[in-house]
């Protein structure tokens, strides 16, 4: 009986990458930034082990070529992630917020809320995500029902404008319109 193909896949792979690993790390190392070193050489060889059945007798410079199209890759997405980045960072106000947004609230929304007063964000995060009616979140903030809702509404105006061309345009709920 032979031997199983996978436990033969598997064998290659573990040669290709005994004989291959420190040449390819080398590589990587002079091309790239000491933190992303190991995830490049990773991914390098996770391609290397889905095109196994494909490659020569001389890996080596196949593995340099797929290292070298990683690394541009993981280039073009830190650029991008610089960009976005710059293009936010100018978004926010000039100085530091008095409120740190939720973790896992939407960026556009977080950089909408921290541009509220603070009168105005806790009005609305009283009414949305607190869920009172504004008589009663008035009474929680300690001013009119009139005075609270013309923070709500001030809020909800500013809320809109900030997101009006985003991917979360609000929608007519949270302006407080009935259409």
């Amino acid at each position: 009986m032979g031997a199983h193909p996978d436990a033969d896949r598997r064998e290659a792979f573990e040669q290709l990458f005994n004989a291959h690993y420190w040449a390819v790390r080398a590589y990587v190392l002079r091309r790239a930034p000491a933190a992303s070193v190991e995830d490049v050489v990773a991914d390098t060889f996770l391609v290397a082990w889905r095109r196994l059945d494909s490659l020569n007798e001389d890996p080596l410079p196949w593995l340099f070529g797929v290292a070298r199209r990683v690394l541009a890759n993981q280039l073009r997405a830190e650029r991008r992630r610089g960009a976005l980045t710059t293009r936010l960072v100018s978004l926010l106000p000039a100085r530091p917020p008095d409120w740190d947004p939720p973790a896992a609230m939407r960026h556009e929304l977080a950089v909408a809320m921290v541009r509220l007063s603070p009168p105005e964000r806790e009005a609305l995060l009283l009414v949305a995500w607190e869920g009172l009616e504004p008589a009663r979140a008035a009474r929680a903030v300690g001013c009119s029902p009139a005075a609270f809702r013309g923070r709500l509404h001030r809020a909800r105006r500013h809320v809109t404008a900030a997101l009006a061309d985003t991917p979360i345009a609000p929608r007519p709920s949270i302006t407080g319109d009935a259409s």
